[in-house]
C-alpha cells in the first residue's frame, strides 16, 4: 500500500488530473479526493466499499480512507485532490466519521468549475469552490463513526501523530499508545509509506505550520512551538527540507497570493 505524501503535506495543496484507463493500486493519503468519471466506467473501492461509476457520476474520498481505482474496459476521469485545510470547517466538523456512501452527482456547473482549478487562483477562490462541492455532497450525505479503518496499524499511527505532533511524538511514545514494538512500528511504517516516522512526523508539522502562516499573524517562533519544534532553526531546516522554501519565503508568497 502507498502513502501519498505528496498530496498530504501542504495547506494550500490542491492537485487537478486528468486522463484515460486509471487503475491506481491500494493507497491512503490526508487530503480529500474527488473522482469524476467522465466517459465509460471505472470502480472505486473505498475503505473496502465498492462504487462503479459512470459518466458524471463522483466520488468524495475523505482523509485517510483506504481506497484504490480501477478500470476494468474504458474509462476518462477528473481527479482532484486536495488538502483539509482549505476546508477546515468542513473536515473538522466531520474528521471522527465519513459518509454511509462517497457517491454523489455533482452539477455540470461544479464539473466545469473543478476543471479549470490550478494553484495560481487566489486562496478565496479555491476555498470557495470546494466548500462549495463539499456543501453539495452534505445535502444527501449521511455519516457515520469512522471505525473501518481504524482497525489498521496505519491509521493509528497517523491518528496518533495527528493527536501529538505539537509533543513528545517519537516511536517510544508511539510503541507504549499501541502497545507494539518500535523497531516493528518502524519497519512496518517504513515498508508500507516509503517513508520514515520522523519524517512523516515533521511532514505533518511543517503542513500545519504553513496553515497557521497562511491563516495567522503569529511569529515564527510561536508557530514553531505550536507545531512541535523545540526550536526556530529545527523549524526553518524542516520547512525548507519539506517544502523548498523557508517560513518566510512562504509567507511572503502567500501575501502576494491574497
Amino acid at each position: 500500500m502507498l502513502y501519498q505524501t505528496q498530496h498530504s503535506v501542504r495547506a494550500d495543496n490542491v492537485t487537478l488530473e486528468t486522463g484515460a484507463n486509471l487503475n491506481f493500486p491500494t493507497h491512503i493519503h490526508s487530503s480529500f479526493e474527488i473522482i469524476v468519471a467522465t466517459e465509460g466506467e471505472m470502480e472505486i473501492t473505498i475503505s473496502g466499499n465498492q462504487y462503479a461509476l459512470n459518466k458524471g457520476e463522483c466520488v468524495l474520498i475523505f482523509p485517510n480512507q483506504i481506497h484504490e481505482i480501477k478500470t476494468e474496459k474504458s474509462s476518462q476521469h477528473m481527479l482532484c485532490i486536495f488538502s483539509p485545510q482549505l476546508v477546515r470547517a468542513y473536515s473538522k466538523t466531520f474528521e471522527t466519521k465519513i459518509p454511509r456512501s462517497h457517491k454523489f452527482n455533482l452539477d455540470k456547473f461544479y464539473i466545469d468549475k473543478l476543471s479549470r482549478i490550478d494553484n495560481n487562483k487566489s486562496t478565496i477562490e479555491l476555498k470557495g469552490l470546494l466548500y462549495s462541492i463539499c456543501a453539495e455532497f452534505d445535502k444527501n450525505a449521511e455519516y457515520i463513526e469512522f471505525n473501518g479503518d481504524k482497525k489498521n496499524l496505519l491509521f493509528k499511527i497517523f491518528k496518533f501523530v495527528e493527536d501529538n505532533f505539537k509533543g513528545e511524538c517519537s516511536l517510544y511514545d508511539l510503541a507504549k499508545e499501541t502497545t507494539y514494538n518500535y523497531v516493528y512500528l518502524s519497519k512496518h511504517f517504513s515498508k508500507n509509506t516509503g517513508i520514515t516516522y520522523t519524517e512523516y512526523v515533521n511532514r505533518y508539522r511543517v503542513n500545519e505550520a504553513s496553515y497557521l502562516l497562511m491563516n495567522t499573524n503569529r511569529t515564527m517562533l510561536d508557530i514553531a512551538y505550536e507545531c512541535g519544534f523545540d526550536c526556530l532553526r529545527s523549524f526553518n531546516r524542516s520547512f525548507k527540507n519539506v517544502m523548498g522554501m523557508s517560513p518566510s519565503e512562504y509567507k511572503n508568497q502567500k501575501v502576494k497570493r491574497g
